[in-house]
């Protein structure tokens, strides 16, 4: 089906105007002499969000400890929030941790697995969290990179913070319900894994080389001091995921290396671990790239936040949410709205909420009070 999008200003080469978008055939086209309109008076007509790091799905796998839903059926629901939220590209920040339940091996086999055959809306991608201890995984995580199963890889490091906390009782509760274990055997396969930290920087070179023979980008992630970059740095991680400290994502930029932080803490307008505000340091450059992190719908509220500061406009404070993303992973054919690129449309009001969604150039998500634009 063929589709113009008509009346509203349109974000091209980083600058809202009037103007069109066609769409057909999957794909951002020119002029179509016959097609579905859609009236996009007094809206704005973006580029579709693409999210490089979102574990919101999680909640839809285990809404409560020891409540667990099938995957295909929880991905159904995950793509169907996405879309909600004008994210037409996911990568699913799946984390595959040496903890039962949840985050273990099943559980990311179970995903690769519904993904075979992924629920309408959004394109649904693998964002590997592989947790550093994860010995017993390696294997597996491997295989499923080389078969491209998986289409970004994040180095995790989890392990001695959770050790730490598993000292509190209430800590200790929450990790066990979320694995679905008792205490003692949490804290068993605690111990067992932080045992092994002098073997994490040979694997974590054989997932690097396993990523860099599929062709895959890969990431660090709560990178604290400068040592941390250069480490992961000289692995292939061209991409510096929620940085603790000011100075590395300065050290980031200077290699010309994009820097990530979360969406929500945007919109809360702070982080809710009390590091670093991204806001100013979006402003500043510091920061080139927006994930929802934990929260999808914070993602399309962000570069209205950021606007409404008065630093950036909102055609640069939403590349952080769709070109710089795109560009950070390596996806040429979207992120942009440029004739030839995947036809991924987010249709939003100037206060910031979604009037309807495509994807590859179908009509995916319409809000109800806008059905009657459609001719």
């Amino acid at each position: 089906m063929s589709w113009k999008i008509m009346g509203g200003h349109v974000l091209r080469a980083g600058a809202l105007g009037a103007g069109e978008v066609a769409l057909a055939d999957g794909r951002i086209t020119g002029e179509l002499p016959a097609a579905r309109r859609f009236d996009a008076k007094g809206l704005l007509v973006m580029p579709g969000i693409v999210d490089i790091h979102g574990d919101a799905h999680e909640r839809a796998l285990q809404p409560r400890p020891n409540v667990d839903f099938p995957a295909g059926f929880a991905l159904r629901d995950a793509a169907a929030q996405c879309l909600a939220a004008g994210i037409t590209t996911a990568y699913l920040g799946v984390t595959l941790s040496w903890e039962p339940g949840l985050r273990s091996l099943p559980a990311f086999l179970s995903t690769l697995e519904a993904l075979k055959t992924p629920p309408p809306g959004p394109e649904l991608r693998v964002h590997l969290r592989f947790e550093a201890d994860n010995f017993g995984a390696e294997a597996d995580a491997v295989a499923a990179i080389a078969a491209g199963r998986v289409h970004l890889l994040g180095f995790n490091d989890h392990t001695p913070s959770i050790v730490k906390k598993l000292k509190n009782p209430k800590e200790l509760g929450k990790y066990a319900g979320r694995a679905g274990v008792s205490e003692a055997e949490l804290m068993a396969l605690a111990d067992a894994a932080f045992s092994r930290r002098a073997e994490v920087p040979a694997m974590r070179e054989r997932m690097a080389e396993a990523a860099k023979r599929a062709g895959i980008p890969m990431l660090s992630h709560d990178d604290a001091t400068l040592g941390d970059r250069a480490l992961f740095r000289g692995l292939g991680a061209s991409i510096c995921e929620f940085p603790m400290a000011e100075p590395v994502a300065e050290d980031a930029r200077a290699a010309g290396e994009a820097v990530v932080m979360g969406a929500p803490n945007v919109v809360r307008g702070g982080s809710h671990l009390g590091w670093a505000s991204a806001a100013p340091l979006a402003e500043r450059g510091l920061v080139t790239v927006l994930a929802s992190d934990y929260h999808w719908p914070a993602l399309l509220a962000a570069p209205f936040r950021m606007a409404a500061r008065g630093v950036l406009d909102l055609a640069a404070a939403w590349a952080l949410v769709s070109s710089n993303p795109a560009d950070a992973l390596g996806l040429t054919d979207r992120g942009r709205i440029a004739e030839g690129l995947r036809g991924d449309i987010a249709v939003v009001t100037p206060e910031g909420a979604l009037a309807a969604c495509f994807v590859q150039g179908e009509l995916a998500w319409i809000g109800p009070e806008f059905a009657s634009r459609l001719h």
